[in-house]
């Protein structure tokens, strides 16, 4: 592999990182206002918000090629594990 396709990875894979950080901050916050009976449109454009940003940045990771869709996936990966890691040792 060229040094240039593992720096692409590596800046995609940070890239979903940060989309699935952002991506389980929502989650977390649309927990929250739905147990607080918060509302419904607040929970439901955050959902929207996070479904749409998921797919734009995984269909612009698709475009560039299948490395960067699997980069991003991974980082995404990660963050997820981070947060379901977090969320059990919240119990």
């Amino acid at each position: 592999m060229s040094e240039s396709a593992v720096f692409v990875a590596a800046v995609w894979t940070v890239g979903g990182l940060l989309l699935g950080a952002a991506y389980f901050v929502g989650v977390w916050r649309t927990a929250a206002l739905v147990f607080a009976r918060g509302g419904r449109m607040m929970p439901a454009a955050l959902t929207l918000g996070r479904l749409v940003a998921a797919a734009l940045v995984f269909a612009a990771a698709a475009r560039s090629g299948a490395l960067p869709l699997l980069a991003a996936f991974l980082g995404f990966l990660i963050a997820r594990g981070v947060a379901l890691h977090g969320a059990w040792s919240a119990f």
